[in-house]
């Protein structure tokens, strides 16, 4: 593209080019679609596309690993809800995600830029507080993403330390030991976003792979070897392991393992920047992505309920993980117990590398917009790869050093990760409410949008984005809760008080800092205007 021509991106004759490119053919000879609709929010195109429609969907799906993650976070929810709470829990939040996700997947096709929610709260809110509510969200958004890849490094690190506690009784784990087990799931995920990123659409393929054929190797002998339990037991049994009020609470408070598998379902909006057609490609990659894993997910869940053998067993293994428990008396074999969870293992640190590769461009987006410390540093493009290697090495450089706390103190460490669920929600929470409130009031100038090819249209739309609006508000509120009525320092749920923080930093930073040099997205005349 034109140097000139990219200068001038925010003027309204560019933007008139760019909402006219429709097609993935060069427009007057000077851009693609993908590099109109990027100008169009004066937005120049600076990493290389690589993904197509499988190959991000592989993405998603092996990020998301939401039949591998319901196995690691499986006794949260069995001890509110037991397994009736944890399949209807299952069912609810797989269909309120799936609201919430095409709900941003129209918008990701109304605006496919990397910086995803905070971009597009920037068009949707009302000029007076457009920039701060775009602010706030991105900050709630980066710092959730850097979060999430702490916490899967950190669950493989725990499943790594359970499968030497079932090989080997008298090992007794450590703090600093596992953190040396953190750093080396930790520098799989730097391997596969550095050495390996130019050929990430292939790697994340095999990864699909892996994803889809490592499902029947663990389905097959769980269900075949293991013992049968009864429908009622499945379908009937509730427990109240939390010694709330009601089991209706515990429901509730359950819920949050299922909202965790489907997290980070968001990814492919913050990797739209090197997708080909990412405003029909991403938003159909998205609501795929749901429906494939939540088919998966909920299989693996019926299956290892149905297959639970000595239940007390598996609540008080050693190894702090009951599926390694479950596969053991399933297989009668510690050694195939063990393969199968190398199996999830490596599936989990798979996602590990793909949440990296997300929350770096999404870093890297902020910084282009000058919202972060030393954005000039972070926001730099190698020339040649394409890729934002200042951003990954700064999400790994974040990882690196949150691991840290974990020697002086487990329960700190947790208090940090604990507020990924409750900083995804709350991202998805805004433009979402924005979106429902411009369908809903329908003023024939303030409300007019740039739709994308992807538009679930006026009266299907308010109706998802209710749904899905519904959905994030509870998952947001139980996300605060801790897993037992009675806490102490180690169980207590600290995701409110960090959610807290980080929105009282954002606020504290946008006043000093970030009003005057963020840079929001350029936006059509109308929206300017009003």
């Amino acid at each position: 593209m034109d140097d000139k021509i990219l200068d001038s991106v925010g003027d309204l004759e560019l933007a008139g080019q760019a909402g006219a490119a429709t097609s993935n053919l060069h427009v007057g000879g000077t851009m693609t679609r993908d590099e109109g609709e990027m100008a169009f929010y004066g937005k120049k195109a600076q990493l290389k596309r690589r993904f197509g429609f499988l190959s991000i969907v592989g993405f998603i799906c092996s990020l998301l690993a939401t039949w591998e993650v319901m196995f690691a976070v499986f006794l949260y929810g069995f001890q509110n809800g037991g397994p009736a709470g944890l399949v209807y829990g299952y069912i609810f939040c797989w269909v309120g995600t799936l609201a919430a996700m095409a709900s941003l997947a129209e918008m990701a096709s109304m605006m496919p830029l990397a910086g995803g929610q905070y971009h597009w709260v920037s068009i949707l809110a009302p000029p007076s507080t457009a920039k701060f509510l775009s602010y706030i969200t991105g900050w709630l958004t980066v710092i959730a993403w850097e979060a999430a890849q702490a916490s899967v490094a950190f669950l493989g690190a725990t499943i790594i330390q359970g499968l030497i506690i079932l090989n080997q009784p008298t090992y007794r784990p450590t703090r600093w030991q596992g953190t040396l087990l953190y750093y080396f799931v930790l520098a799989f995920m730097v391997f596969i976003n550095t050495f390996l990123a130019r050929w990430l659409p292939q790697v994340e393929g095999i990864f699909l792979c892996v994803h889809v054929i490592g499902f029947f190797a663990v389905l097959i002998p769980l269900v075949y070897l293991g013992p049968h339990g009864s429908a009622k037991d499945v379908f009937a049994t509730f427990i109240n392991g939390g010694g709330w009020s009601s089991d209706g609470l515990s429901f509730f408070v359950g819920i949050i393992a299922s909202v965790y598998t489907f997290t980070g379902a968001d990814s492919a909006n913050h990797m739209a920047e090197e997708v080909y057609n990412a405003s029909t490609v991403v938003p159909w990659a998205i609501v795929a992505t749901i429906m494939v894993n939540g088919v998966l997910g909920l299989a693996l869940l019926l299956a290892l309920l149905f297959c639970l053998g000595d239940i007390d067993a598996a609540l008080n293994t050693p190894t702090g993980f009951p599926f390694i428990e479950i596969f053991a008396q399933a297989t009668n074999s510690n050694t195939a117990a063990t393969i199968m969870t190398c199996l999830i293992l490596f599936l989990l640190a798979a996602s590990g590398s793909g949440g990296m590769a997300t929350a770096s461009r999404l870093l890297w987006s902020f910084a282009r917009d000058n919202a972060v410390p030393f954005s000039g540093y972070i926001s730099r493009v190698h020339p040649t790869t394409g890729l934002p290697l200042y951003s990954i090495l700064v999400s790994a450089i974040i990882a690196f050093l949150l691991a840290l706390i974990n020697i002086g103190s487990t329960a700190a460490f947790n208090a940090i990760i604990s507020m990924v669920v409750a900083g995804f929600m709350a991202s998805y929470m805004v433009p979402i409410a924005l979106i429902l409130h411009k369908r809903l009031r329908n003023h024939p100038d303030k409300d007019k949008l740039n739709w994308g090819p992807w538009h679930m249209g006026p009266v299907f739309g308010p109706i998802v984005n209710a749904v899905g609006l519904g959905y994030i508000v509870i998952a947001l509120f139980f996300s605060f809760f801790p897993s037992t009525v009675t806490v102490n320092p180690v169980t207590m749920n600290w995701s409110c008080l960090l959610f807290g923080a980080t929105v009282l930093f954002s606020i504290v930073y946008y006043m000093t800092y970030g009003r005057h040099a963020y840079k929001w997205p350029v936006v059509d005349t109308i929206r300017r205007d009003r």
